[in-house]
């Protein structure tokens, strides 16, 4: 059972063990042992965050040429005529013609099939 706040009565610190006579609604017996009860609940409550190693987006890319119709995976710069190209998405190479497809393209064109 707790005793009630506003009772003197003289209660043991949660950080270092001592005993100490509570004024009012003191829990620690310092601002010492304070600090280190908030460094102990920080730590048990943030989780190790796991970070994973990320990837270029440029790299899995599929970039348009409005110019000349070129399309290219990774490289943003056109080849034939020298501009910038537009991303159109994630994507990769056709297994059947070898030509760059975005992803996009892919589920929309099934989308499509469907209807």
């Amino acid at each position: 059972m707790t005793p009630s706040p506003h009772d003197s009565v003289t209660i043991s610190c949660p950080a270092c063990g001592d005993t100490f006579v509570r004024i009012g609604r003191q829990r620690w017996c310092s601002g010492a042992c304070r600090s280190e009860g908030y460094r102990r609940r920080k730590a048990q409550s943030s989780p190790s965050v796991v970070l994973w190693e990320t990837t270029p987006r440029r790299e899995h890319s599929v970039y348009a040429c409005d110019a000349c119709d070129t399309r290219s995976l990774g490289e943003q710069r056109c080849e034939s005529c020298g501009s910038f190209m537009r991303r159109l998405g994630f994507g990769g190479l056709c297994p059947c013609c070898d030509e760059p497809v975005a992803a996009i393209e892919l589920v929309s064109d099934a989308s499509e099939r469907k209807r």
